[in-house]
């Protein structure tokens, strides 16, 4: 699953959830966090605390990869090319 923002990482963790056949207090008790808190990190909450999220996430037994979609290489010197001009 692909997840682009705070709603899908929301049912992405409670599909997670399901799957691990954990209710939404034991996975809280199990990272840490309210039942509460975690009711909204389900509903999308944008506002989530990014360290309580990894913690859920590390407690369902997932990696979070968070790292950026590669930029495309660019040749630096093709780059500074077209700003020197015609010699």
């Amino acid at each position: 699953m692909r997840i682009n923002n705070a709603v899908d990482l929301g049912k992405y963790v409670r599909e997670r959830r399901h799957a691990e056949g954990m209710t939404r207090q034991q996975l809280a008790e199990h990272a840490g966090v309210s039942r509460r808190w975690l009711s909204g990190l389900e509903a999308g909450k944008p506002s989530a605390e990014v360290g309580l999220v990894l913690r859920v996430v590390a407690a369902l037994g997932l990696f979070a990869d968070i790292r950026p979609a590669p930029k495309p290489e660019i040749d630096l010197d093709e780059y500074v090319k077209t700003f020197e001009g015609p010699r």
